[in-house]
């Protein structure tokens, strides 16, 4: 195999995965702040627990998030919505 066609090959495989890691990055963003102001504005202080809770429902673990913000002191109504706005992107 020629030297150019080797070279092209790599930097074509190169271009793919970067590629794939800009398409994948805008999925992993989440909203902390959109959650911890929904937090606050439904009766909870801010605190490391509000923001913590708010963390977990940015990985994914919703019921970890509602339990936590229940804990603080957030309805369960909107403890729900408030970890569903951190799955979000931000706006």
């Amino acid at each position: 195999m020629r030297t150019s066609t080797r070279i092209a090959g790599a930097l074509t495989g190169l271009t793919l995965t970067l590629g794939g890691a800009v398409l994948a990055a805008p999925a992993v963003r989440a909203d902390i702040p959109a959650c911890t102001k929904m937090a606050e504005l439904a009766g909870a202080t801010a605190s490391d627990s509000v923001t913590a809770a708010c963390g977990r429902g940015v990985v994914g673990d919703l019921q970890g998030c509602v339990t936590g913000l229940t804990a603080a002191g957030v309805a369960g109504g909107a403890a729900t919505g408030a970890c569903r706005a951190a799955a979000h992107e931000p706006r």
